[in-house]
């Protein structure tokens, strides 16, 4: 499959934050023949708690023409991706990672909005030129 353009951008984002990458790719079998395969898998650790956090992103960068297709596309893949977490790996938390420019101006709408909340949807907000995160949304 191929990866995401910013796929090596948000890579180096979160390990400038800490996080150890575990997995690139995350691969997760839902059955003989299926297999779901999700961008990257990473842990920290809490040095307060001393416990290991786990999470699973799904990197989207929004650079074909249609914007509503590609965020059909990533919310579908996430749903589905945060069920195979949730009976395989329930300790790990999915994330969608979008780049600012996207998040400022489609993630915005009402609509869309809405869509997220409903969804519960967890994001990544990063910036692709300067490799970092801007925001983490839970």
């Amino acid at each position: 499959m191929a990866r995401d353009k910013f796929h090596q951008q948000v890579k180096a984002a979160l390990q400038k934050e800490g996080w150890q990458i575990t997995h690139d790719p995350f691969m997760i079998r839902i059955s003989e023949a299926v297999k779901l395969q999700i961008d990257l898998a990473a842990q920290s650790t809490i040095a307060a708690q001393r416990e290991s956090q786990k999470i699973a992103v799904e990197i989207k960068s929004f650079i074909a023409e249609s914007t509503i297709y590609e965020f059909h596309m990533a919310l579908g893949q996430y749903l589905n991706y945060v069920q195979a977490l949730e009976e395989q790996e329930p300790e790990r938390v999915a994330y969608l990672a979008v780049p600012v420019e996207t998040y400022q101006e489609f993630f915005q709408l009402p609509f869309i909005a809405r869509s997220l909340q409903r969804n519960q949807v967890k994001l990544i907000i990063y910036e692709p030129t300067q490799e970092v995160i801007e925001q983490w949304i839970s």
